[in-house]
């Protein structure tokens, strides 16, 4: 059932990358990238350390300069292994040594850089007492925008998590509801998205009845009930890249206004999505979205922003809120997921993800937006 594996990137790709990073920092004015671990580094280079280490690993990005990774000695063969590193310089260094100094010698002593969001603050400090005229931002603060833009590789694999993400709901939906745990239908939608490929779960939400009402509530021992509503909303990593849907099921036949307001969800959604095009902003799509609702009379239940981006991971920029003038460009991925949550009652939010294309926006999520009864 996971199809067929994409192409890997190759040593080309993650020099594109590499020299897309080190020329945007340099237009933002800074002295250049320090990326610690985490996301930045896998979209960067293909490298993943072995293990979370206290141990320094960090790679250095500047204009016009060679990218090097500094890792520890006992490392080094994995990293020489990774898919990028023939486009960089490994620098190593071995336990009793100061790696902060080896890292040192790659900086300008008075720069301003930006540094990867999840870098430890003991490696971060270290640098500054190395060097203590330098100094650092986040690189969501510098460059929120760096992995916004998907080249059509990305695009593929974010299309097929989609895909993989809407055939694990086509599976949920005929499976029973009533009766059952939360934390139950939970698992299967777990094992549902691992069978379609996933390698890696990042959450299944599933909310009935008055535990609806919160948006990140965890599946748990609520045993779900006839005439509840249930939000799921489902997502995680296949060859990398993210999927994140969310759709609204009911067990049996819903009330008058369970249906209202499912099919208002549907309709800001729907106005979310005819938002999306290049040129605009993503606070327009929040705001299309939100007027809706507002309109209906259900504005102070709609209590989070309309989206998120996604790519090498399931949430990040750029975001979909009041407040964001970053205009939307083609090849970029984010949610469209607006929700009405009556406390104490039920919720309702119904997601995809879109990429911008050239003239609007396009859906990498086909199942139905329409009220799906399940048994």
């Amino acid at each position: 059932m996971t199809g067929t594996a994409p192409a890997s990137f190759t040593a080309d790709d993650y020099k594109a990358r590499m020299e897309r990073a080190a020329r945007q920092a340099a237009d933002a004015g800074l002295a250049g990238l320090l990326v610690a671990p985490g996301p930045d580094m896998v979209w960067l280079t293909g490298y993943t350390p072995p293990a979370v280490t206290e141990r320094l690993t960090l790679l250095v990005l500047a204009a016009g300069r060679e990218p090097v990774l500094v890792v520890p000695t006992l490392e080094a063969p994995d990293a020489e292994r990774a898919a990028g590193a023939s486009a960089l310089a490994l620098r190593d260094w071995t336990d009793g040594k100061d790696p902060y100094a080896a890292t040192a010698a790659l900086l300008d002593a008075e720069g301003r850089f930006g540094v990867s969001d999840n870098a430890w603050a003991l490696h971060l400090l270290g640098l500054q007492q190395a060097l203590p005229r330098t100094a650092y931002v986040s690189l969501t603060e510098a460059l929120p925008m760096l992995r916004a833009v998907k080249d059509p590789a990305e695009l593929d694999r974010l299309a097929a998590a989609g895909a993989a993400a809407d055939a694990a709901f086509e599976e949920i939906r005929n499976v029973a509801f009533g009766g059952r745990l939360e934390a139950e239908v939970a698992a299967d939608l777990a094992a549902a998205l691992r069978r379609y490929g996933h390698s890696q779960v990042d959450f299944t939400i599933v909310a009935s009845g008055p535990n609806g009402a919160n948006p990140h509530h965890e599946a748990g021992d609520r045993r779900i009930g006839r005439g509840d509503m249930v939000v799921l909303d489902f997502g995680g990593l296949k060859d990398g890249y993210g999927s994140d849907t969310s759709r609204t099921v009911h067990v049996g036949e819903p009330t008058e206004e369970e249906r209202r307001v499912h099919d208002l969800v549907r309709a800001a959604q729907e106005a979310g999505f005819r938002a999306v095009r290049p040129g605009a902003a993503c606070q327009d799509v929040d705001r299309a979205a939100r007027e809706v609702i507002a309109d209906a009379g259900y504005g102070e239940y709609f209590i989070h922003r309309t989206g998120h981006g996604i790519g090498v991971t399931t949430h990040e920029p750029p975001y979909m809120i009041e407040g964001e003038e970053q205009p939307l460009v083609p090849g970029m991925c984010f949610s469209v997921e607006p929700g009405v949550y009556l406390p104490g009652r039920f919720g309702v939010r119904i997601e995809d993800i879109v990429t911008v294309t050239e003239d609007g926006g396009r859906r990498l999520n086909d199942t139905t937006r329409e009220m799906v009864i399940v048994d």
